[in-house]
């Protein structure tokens, strides 16, 4: 293999490992399981699934997302070096201008698609593509308002379908909810896991902030207004088979949190950030039963 192929090579897994596709599809599977499963058809009683729009909306959403990943990697090469040096990208995988030029590309992209759905949306395409460089930029390096912006962008991908198609938004506003709470815990739990590199690069997470014990109390704090929330709005939905579900994924949860309570080891907390996901794609299973 030549130089120049091997340079190739190199920039094509990196440039696949930095955009985190696994994640990609998540997001993308979600808002189409959102579109068939609860908003289903627009005003006019039409498919949504046949509006071309609803595609253009999921690949700018999958676009930001793409983004968000790689200006974090690149503002957090130094970071990355102590907490996982095996997985640095920026700089070894792909080059870093390479990383902004991509960076600049897809969100303009985005922005462009979201101004092709709607004004709205690509007003929208535009605050959330600010919002993720912001957040990778500074508000990752302060206590909880980074974990708050990421949980907040994750949920309003979920709530944008219905705010778009104007269609069961109580009921998206559900899985919305349950996708902000879920994911503000796996944030606090990555930054538990990451405190090592975040000290010494100067950052102020929560559990530098607070220390690690105080932050575990603010994950159950957090975990209670979670199983509040979406006991309050299932109430007001009053679906029988939306009860059980949460009910058996209640137990799940609980669960979950007892493993928090008991971790103390960085794999453990890799481990259990890991089953955040799961469980949040779990949770989005659940709309094929209403």
């Amino acid at each position: 293999m030549s130089p120049l192929q091997k340079e190739r090579t190199i920039s094509i897994s990196g440039l696949f490992r930095i955009s985190r596709p696994i994640n990609l599809l998540l997001v993308a599977f979600t808002q189409l399981m959102t579109t068939y499963f609860l908003v289903k058809t627009t005003n006019s009683g039409a498919p949504v699934l046949e509006d071309f729009r609803l595609y253009l909306l999921i690949l700018a959403t999958v676009m930001i997302t793409a983004a968000g990943y790689m200006i974090n990697d690149y503002y957090d090469v130094k970071i990355d070096y102590v907490n996982k040096p095996h997985e640095v990208v920026v700089g070894k995988g792909i080059k870093r201008r390479v990383v902004i030029v991509l960076h600049s590309i897809l969100n303009f992209s985005a922005i462009a698609l979201g101004l092709i759905v709607s004004p709205k949306i690509g007003l929208i395409n535009f605050f959330a593509a600010f919002l993720l460089w912001f957040y990778s930029n500074r508000l990752k390096r302060e206590p909880f308002i980074g974990n708050l912006t990421v949980a907040f962008l994750t949920g309003l991908s979920v709530y944008i379908i219905a705010f778009y198609f104007q269609k069961n938004e109580l009921l998206v506003l559900t899985y919305a909810i349950f996708a902000f709470f879920l994911n503000l815990i796996r944030e606090i739990i990555k930054d538990i896991e990451d405190r090592h590199g975040d000290r010494k690069h100067g950052c102020r997470t929560l559990p530098i902030v607070i220390g690690f014990r105080k932050t575990k109390q603010v994950i159950f704090g957090i975990a209670t207004l979670f199983v509040i929330s979406i006991l309050v709005i299932t109430i007001k939905i009053n679906k029988t088979e939306l009860f059980i579900y949460f009910g058996v994924l209640g137990l799940a949860f609980l669960w979950f949190m007892w493993k928090i309570y008991l971790a103390d080891r960085k794999e453990q907390f890799t481990k259990l950030s890991a089953w955040a996901k799961i469980l949040m794609l779990v949770g989005t299973l659940s709309m094929a039963l209403l």
